[in-house]
């Protein structure tokens, strides 16, 4: 029976021992990743034990390039299996991985990524980019050479369910990636709340011929590069040091260590940061590796930067001790000195340290409620575009980063429209053309309050568009597209069609009783309104009457001269002509008499002012009537009270426009060209975009103005007369980037310098790129109020525009 109970003991003693080793040896919660190894493919590093997976199920539409390193560089026997192949990135400015780790948010992540060159694309030619966490720039990668493996390492507490790891092509090569990691660490561990970039993790005292200790020595994976201070003494022991602290660092770590050589009784050593304006928190871990006797001890003072910090400390026996400097630290150099206290028989001692910079990420994370809501609706579709730059655009508002425009044009959708996207509280631009979503159109579309673009076509929806979306779209404050959808309704004459049948005959005949009582009425207060207007209107202006009204919306060249009572004010000029002031029936109007010298056939302008008269959209200018008189052609629009945008931007303007204003005018623009392009039929070729054919009314709503009449009409800068009757497909050199340039900067497109040599806009905004120097290409008069990430995507689309994209994908 006693046999029997020892043998129990033992059993009992061994599964307890197993159960505190697996926990220490577990790789649960690790994420780790071969960036560039072939999909869904998966291996165990030998030399660690941890197992890595394929990145491509991290990455929308597996993008990027597969590589492996040169044949020269895979040679080391040291080199870990996750640094043979790479993934590269050489289209677009940012490219991000998705990562979920299972403990989900507000849970402190070590996230460390890692590189090799090794010459994988054969140039030779280390590259240089960015490393963002979301929308936060966490660090520049800049590499020493193409045999050295470098890793960034960041501590972080995800504000969200998702982690994302982007690189950004910083213009210095293609950004590539070779290993990408993530470890859960205890939320009390490393105390501040902002991220913490790793800068040094260093372990005292190990040979110099050590490998850095990792897992499975380190729970947490951490990697502790060897080090040892110069003319110290080394001390280390064989026994097991207690590391179960909060930041535990490995027992390996612990049982070696450095002390002062000879009788020296300080120890002292310094850091020279790469950034001396940064902010630094230091750890310092000890523990005694030397058994004392009981008329022996080891204590000593530490002092940081000159000042008393801690003291006097002991370490204890085979026993973890660490301290941090709870107010980080900043200069060129800090110091600090470890000083044997007068009763101490040993002089100082330090087994490891860790150094982090504070990183204060300025930029709000995307709204939780956001981001959960795009992983749905991506997971419900299964979109695989590259989405994640849309996540991360910053709006105004203050501490929080919302969705504000997603694109999911072309993306395969099929079913209904999801219900997720309900979600999207500060949505304002959403795109779902060209997809094959069926069913209904949702009413929830219609409690997005924000929403202003919606674009449903190019599917195979039905029913009718809820009643509250055509009313905003009537208003003008959304702009609804839904052709395409051939058993879609999208006016409220389907709503009326559908109850025909169930209103009552009582109801109708009450309708009609009240409706013919409402004429009755209307038409006598129109009656007295109108003579009161006759009474007080000048002469001239009554003469017209009604007849300025007329079906085909031609007036007469002596109609035009009342309505301008006789070409008074001139309020513009151009290479069609004079545009004058003038009042239609109480509205004021702007005339535009077309100049003698024009080329163009009466056959023509008529086929162009009839295209024009069905022309009807919130960013166009309204083409209300028109005048043929022999040689005498004139056109009748609104008249726009704030002018055009040429003059608003202008220097001479002593009002300057909003960075905020600015945005919202171009996307105007942008919607009108686009309704030109591709909403008209036959579409409408514009050939004169520039700053002075985009006018503004008084509430700086934003209108083209002389679309299709440049086909017809010589300007200043064309010697050509296009004969071809306006509407002919095609897009023929708007320059909408220069116009978006042109605003951002408030520069002319010419600039002239001091040597009286003249250079494009976009020759010195490309210029001014290429030196990262974004303040410098804003309109000064701005004076920096503006969001750094907003004014960078803005003038990237802009150059973008100047070459590939149509004006519409400013806002997609």
């Amino acid at each position: 029976m006693e046999m029997l109970n020892h043998f129990l003991y033992a059993y009992l003693c061994g599964v307890l021992a197993l159960a505190v080793l697996v926990p220490a040896q577990s790789q649960s919660g690790f994420i780790s990743i071969d960036c560039g190894i072939g999909e869904n493919s998966s291996y165990t590093e030998q030399t660690t034990g941890i197992n890595y997976v394929s990145d491509s199920a991290f990455l929308d539409n597996n993008i990027g390039t597969s590589g492996t390193i040169a044949l020269e560089y895979s040679e080391s026997d040291t080199l870990e299996g996750q640094f043979y192949n790479v993934r590269s990135f050489p289209h677009g400015d940012k490219n991000c991985y998705t990562l979920k780790p299972e403990q989900g948010k507000g849970t402190k992540y070590l996230i460390r990524a890692g590189f090799l060159y090794g010459n994988y694309d054969g140039k030779g030619i280390v590259p240089t980019f960015d490393l963002y966490l979301g929308a936060n720039k966490w660090d520049s990668v800049k590499l020493n050479n193409a045999s050295s493996v470098t890793t960034v390492e960041i501590i972080h507490i995800s504000p969200t369910d998702y982690v994302f790891v982007c690189l950004v092509n910083t213009g210095h090569g293609t950004p590539f990636i070779s290993a990408l990691e993530l470890r859960p660490l205890k939320n009390f561990s490393y105390t501040p709340t902002q991220a913490a970039v790793l800068y040094r993790r260093l372990d005292v005292g190990s040979k110099s011929n050590d490998r850095p200790i990792r897992y499975k020595d380190d729970v947490y994976d951490r990697i502790w590069q060897p080090f040892n201070f110069p003319s110290r003494k080394f001390l280390s022991t064989s026994l097991t040091v207690d590391a179960n602290t909060t930041y535990q660092p490995p027992s390996t770590v612990m049982a070696t260590a450095m002390a002062p050589e000879n009788t020296s009784n300080t120890f002292s050593f310094f850091l020279r940061p790469d950034d001396p304006t940064a902010l630094y928190y230091v750890y310092l871990h000890f523990a005694e590796v030397e058994k004392l006797e009981a008329n022996q001890s080891r204590e000593f003072d530490i002092y940081q930067n000159g000042e008393f910090w801690k003291g006097p400390f002991s370490p204890g026996y085979l026993s973890t001790k660490s301290l941090l400097n709870i107010s980080p630290v900043s200069g060129e150099r800090i110091t600090y000195d470890l000083i044997q206290t007068e009763t101490s028989t040993h002089p100082p001692i330090i087994n490891a340290l860790e150094v982090y910079v504070a990183r204060n990420f300025s930029e709000a994370q995307t709204d939780e409620q956001d981001v959960d809501a795009v992983m749905n609706i991506k997971s419900q579709y299964g979109v695989k575009k590259n989405w994640q730059g849309a996540m991360f655009s910053q709006n105004f508002h203050v501490g929080r980063s919302y969705l504000q425009i997603w694109n999911l044009s072309s993306s395969g959708l099929t079913g209904e429209i999801s219900s997720y996207i309900s979600d999207l509280d500060m949505i304002q631009f959403l795109d779902l053309s060209n997809n094959s979503l069926t069913g209904l159109v949702p009413d929830f579309l219609s409690k997005l309050k924000f929403l202003n673009v919606l674009d449903l076509r190019g599917n195979n929806l039905a029913g009718s568009v809820p009643v509250e979306l055509i009313e905003r779209s009537n208003s003008g404050s959304l702009l609804l597209s839904v052709a395409g959808n051939s058993d879609l309704c999208s006016s409220l004459s389907c709503l009326k069609k559908k109850h025909k049948y169930i209103v009552p005959v009582i109801a109708s005949a009450a309708s009609l009783i009240v409706l013919l009582i409402a004429i009755i009425i209307g038409w006598r207060l129109i009656k007295r309104t109108k003579r009161a207007e006759k009474a007080d209107k000048p002469k001239f202006m009554r003469k017209i009457g009604s007849a300025l009204e007329p079906k085909n919306h031609q007036f007469t060249y002596s109609e035009i001269m009342i309505i301008t009572n006789n070409f008074e004010k001139v309020i513009g000029k151009g290479g069609f002509g004079t545009v004058y002031h003038g009042y239609l029936n109480d509205t004021q109007v702007a005339v535009k008499m077309l100049s003698d010298t024009s080329a163009q056939g009466y056959k023509e302008f008529q086929a162009e002012v009839k295209i024009l008269m069905r022309v009807h959209h919130r960013n166009l200018t309204s083409l209300i009537g028109y005048c043929i008189e022999d040689n005498l052609m004139g056109l009748i629009y609104e008249y726009m009270a704030q002018g055009n945008l040429g003059s608003q931007v202008s220097d001479k303007n002593e009002r300057t426009l909003s960075w905020e204003d600015r945005l919202r005018i171009v996307v105007d623009a942008a919607q009108g060209l686009e309704y030109l392009h591709h909403g008209c039929k036959p579409p409408i070729i514009h050939r004169d975009v520039k700053q002075t054919n985009i006018l503004l009314n008084e509430k700086f709503q934003a209108k083209l103005a002389d679309f299709g009449l440049s086909r017809a009409f010589p300007t200043e800068s064309r010697g050509y007369v296009s004969t071809v009757v306006a509407g002919t497909p095609g897009y023929l050199d708007p320059d909408f980037g220069v116009v978006l340039l042109e605003v951002f900067t408030g520069r002319p497109v010419i600039v002239r310098a001091d040597d009286h040599e003249s250079s494009h806009v976009s020759q010195w905004v490309e210029l001014m790129l290429e030196k990262g120097e974004i303040k410098t290409i804003i309109d000064p008069r701005l004076r920096e109020e503006f969001q750094i990430n907003s004014a960078w995507k803005a003038v990237e689309l802009a150059v973008s525009a100047r070459f590939n994209l149509a004006p519409y994908d400013l806002i997609a």
